[in-house]
């Protein structure tokens, strides 16, 4: 079991984790806060196989008679806790997605005419900024939130609150005209989507709904599970991007594999990150219908880039 202290009024701006230590001390400099200690555990069972959502730890704190557990998914519980997100994800199980995914997206843009400076990216589920503050890092002017979880934009408001221009907690399968006007009138020529895709989290429809928000051309930079871009992908991610890069719409400059996190039990879990450019719009009647391929191999190829 290990202890992680959960820091009310973490500094504004701070890299990740600065400010909260984990299993250290922590100096007044970065903090000067009254601080909750925490105990984690991870199930220690290791012939209980776990799916990737169904992973859990189990948490003893003061606040609390008896330990009680809370699933990895359950962003609700987790961004509710200062520190646990990244404890988990960041110190634990080692996950690199959000600096992965946004060097991929560096690296093409430098082959391009446009400078990343410029780019208005729309982070969509940003959850509580790591994302956004990986583009801040990378030069990025004008980054955008949006998420369904009201959790994730009060854990950035706590955390990481200069990150975005705006964060915008809504449904985007959902939206109202006024509000698809409002974003569009943004000129977002970027969207970034990572450790969001394949779970429930984000359906096909807002990920095609958040592409047709931004501007043509504008690049796409995303990451997703490699199982949910094989042929017995149930989400409907494979067959629609394989659809939209059969059809035009979209444009792979790069992919890479790589190891996204450890599971609990130490296993690695590989994902596929996707860079490349719009060069048209999804088709609303593309969500009523079904793709016809499943000709997988462009994007469950290694790295090319």
């Amino acid at each position: 079991m290990e202890m992680f202290e959960d820091k009310k009024g973490i500094s504004p701006g701070r890299i990740i984790g600065l400010g909260i230590f984990f299993g250290g001390q922590i100096t007044k400099k970065e903090v000067s806060v009254q601080s909750i200690k925490h105990s984690i555990q991870f199930p220690d069972d290791k012939t209980q196989e776990l799916s990737q959502d169904g992973e859990y730890c189990i948490i003893e704190d003061k606040a609390h008679n008896q330990p009680y557990e809370v699933r990895f998914h359950d962003y609700e519980k987790v961004y509710s806790i200062p520190g646990l997100y990244e404890y988990l994800f960041y110190e634990r199980l080692k996950c690199c997605s959000p600096e992965t995914v946004c060097r991929l997206l560096e690296d093409q843009v430098k082959e391009s005419p446009t400078d990343i400076k410029n780019l208005a990216v729309l982070d969509l589920g940003a959850g509580n900024g790591m994302v956004g503050q990986q583009l801040r890092h990378l030069g990025v002017e004008a980054v955008y939130g949006i998420d369904i979880i009201e959790e994730a934009a009060k854990a950035v408001e706590r955390d990481r609150p200069d990150i975005y221009e705006d964060y915008y907690v809504a449904d985007l399968t959902r939206m109202s005209n006024s509000f698809r006007e409002k974003l569009k009138a943004k000129e977002f020529n970027c969207m970034t989507t990572v450790a969001a895709l394949g779970f429930g989290d984000i359906p096909t429809k807002a990920f095609g709904e958040g592409f047709n928000l931004l501007t043509t051309p504008a690049w796409i930079a995303f990451n997703i599970k490699e199982d949910f871009l094989s042929d017995e992908d149930l989400t409907g991610f494979c067959l629609l991007i394989r659809r939209m890069i059969d059809a035009g719409i979209f444009d792979v400059s790069s992919r890479k594999r790589y190891q996204h996190r450890l599971s609990i039990h130490g296993k690695p879990l590989y994902y596929i990150a996707i860079v490349g450019e719009k060069k048209a719009q999804i088709p609303q009647e593309w969500f009523n219908g079904s793709a016809t391929t499943k000709d997988t191999s462009i994007l469950t190829s290694g790295d090319r880039s």
